[in-house]
C-alpha cells in the first residue's frame, strides 16, 4: 500500500442558516442533540479526519444517522463542506472549480448506489456503457470496454437483455459493471448490497474481493451490517453521531472495541471467524535451531532443554527449514522433519483444519517467509472458547 489516496482533515458539514454558532458549541463540548435544541442547526459530520490508501477497501460504518451518508457525499462534493478539507490525490476537492469537480467526477470516481438506477429502456450493455458515454467515448470503444467488465462480473451472456430481464442481483451487478467501466481509481458504494437478500448479498460480496485481488482500487464503502465490514473491510471506520469514534482492521476493533458503542455492533455475532492466524500464534512456545548441514544430538539437546518436545530449524534468513523432534535424541544424527507453514493472514477456520491434522505444532510465516511465531491445537481452543463463548 502507498500513499493515501483520500485524506479526510477536520470534515463538518452543519445543514441550518447559522453554521457558525454550531460549531462553536460543538468546540465547546456540545453534541448534535444539544445543538439541533438550541439552534434548529443540524450537524451531520463532526470533525471527522482520516485517510484512505491505494489500493484498500475502507468502509464506513455506523447506525442510521450516524453521518456516514452525508460523509461520503462530502467527499465528492455533492454536499458542501461547513468546515475542513478533503484531498484525492492531493487536490482538495472543497476547493476545486466545478468544470473540474465534474471531471474528476466522470473520470476518477465512480459511484454505486443502493437503488441500482439502471435505466430500464436500455439493455444491459448500453447501461454498463452509460459513464463512457456520457464522457464522450466513441460507441464501438465504450462497448467493447463495458463487454470487458460484465465478462468480470459473470454478466457477458446478458448483454442484449434489459434491466426488467434480470433478477435484483443481476441488476446490482450491472450497476457495479457501470462503476467499473469508467476505470475509476475511486469507488464510492454507498449501502450498494442492502438491498439484496443475504445469498446475493454474499454473492456480491464474493464479486467485489475477487475484483479487488486483480484490480486493487481504492473502495470507500458504506455499510451498517458489521459481518458485511468484516468480511470486506480492509480498515473500518465506526461513525456514531456525525464523529468517527474508531478506526482499524477487523481484528483491532474486535479486540479493542473503544466503547460500548462499538462493543454493541457485536451483540450475538461469532466474531471468532474474523481472526487469522496472526491473532492466535504465540511467538515463544516453540525453542528455534540454527541450521546447520549437519545437525547433531547435542545442540538437539540443548535446544530442547526444558519440557518441549519439538524445535524449529530455521535457516539465516530466520525461514523454516522443518523441526526436529526430542525423540530422535537417541540416534547420532537427528532426523529434520519437514513441516508445512501457514500465513499469517490465514483465517481460521483453515487454521483449525490444518493444526488438528499435524501432531507438532505448526510455525506461523510473514508474507516473505520468515518465521513469526506458532500456532498449536491448545491456542486454537482457547480462542474459540474465549470468542465464542455463548455460540458454541
Amino acid at each position: 500500500m502507498n500513499s493515501p489516496k483520500v485524506v479526510v482533515e477536520g470534515l463538518c458539514k452543519v445543514f441550518g442558516s447559522s453554521p457558525k454558532e454550531a460549531l462553536a458549541m460543538l468546540a465547546a463540548g456540545a453534541t448534535k442533540e444539544d445543538v439541533f435544541a438550541r439552534t434548529g442547526q443540524i450537524v451531520g459530520v463532526h470533525n471527522v479526519s482520516f485517510d484512505v490508501k491505494e489500493g484498500e477497501i475502507f468502509v464506513l460504518m455506523g447506525l442510521s444517522g450516524s453521518g456516514k451518508s452525508t460523509l461520503i457525499r462530502l467527499i465528492n462534493r455533492l454536499v458542501e463542506p461547513t468546515a475542513g478539507k478533503v484531498l484525492i490525490d492531493g487536490r482538495d476537492v472543497a476547493s476545486v472549480p466545478r468544470s473540474e469537480l465534474i471531471a474528476l467526477r466522470r473520470k476518477d470516481m465512480s459511484m454505486v448506489f443502493q437503488s441500482f438506477a439502471l435505466m430500464p429502456q436500455r439493455t444491459v450493455l448500453s447501461n454498463a456503457a452509460f459513464g463512457l458515454e456520457v464522457a464522450g467515448v466513441g460507441r464501438k470503444e465504450r462497448e467493447t470496454r463495458a463487454m470487458t467488465v460484465l465478462e468480470q462480473v459473470g454478466l457477458a451472456p446478458f448483454a442484449e437483455k434489459l434491466p426488467a430481464q434480470l433478477s435484483g442481483g443481476m441488476q446490482q451487478r450491472v450497476g457495479l459493471a457501470r462503476a467499473l467501466a469508467v476505470n475509476p481509481s475511486l469507488m464510492i458504494m454507498d449501502e450498494a448490497f442492502s438491498a439484496l437478500d443475504p445469498l446475493k448479498r454474499k454473492e456480491m460480496q464474493n464479486v467485489l474481493l475477487e475484483l479487488q485481488r486483480e484490480q486493487q482500487r481504492t473502495i470507500l464503502f458504506v455499510s451498517h451490517d458489521l459481518e458485511e465490514a468484516m468480511r470486506i473491510g480492509t480498515r473500518i471506520a465506526i461513525m456514531e453521531g456525525g464523529r468517527v469514534v474508531q478506526i482499524g482492521t477487523p481484528q483491532e476493533i474486535i479486540t479493542n472495541p473503544a466503547d460500548d458503542y462499538v462493543r454493541a455492533f457485536f451483540e450475538g455475532i461469532d466474531t471468532s471467524r474474523y481472526l487469522t492466524a496472526g491473532d492466535l500464534m504465540q511467538t515463544d512456545a516453540v525453542p528455534l535451531m540454527q541450521h546447520s548441514p549437519q545437525i547433531d544430538a547435542s545442540s538437539v539437546a540443548a535446544t530442547l532443554n526444558g519440557s518441549a518436545d519439538y524445535a524449529f530449524v530455521l535457516d539465516s534468513e530466520r525461514r523454516i527449514r522443518g523441526f526436529v523432534c526430542r525423540d530422535a535424541l537417541g540416534s547420532a544424527s537427528p532426523q529434520l522433519n519437514q513441516i508445512e507453514c501457514i500465513g499469517r493472514g490465514t483465517p481460521l477456520d483453515d487454521v483449525v483444519e490444518r493444526v488438528v491434522a499435524s501432531r507438532a505444532p505448526l510455525p506461523v510465516v510473514e508474507a516473505d517467509g520468515s518465521y513469526c511465531g506458532s500456532v498449536n491445537k491448545t491456542n486454537v481452543l482457547n480462542v474459540l472458547t474465549r470468542h465464542r463463548g455463548s455460540h458454541v
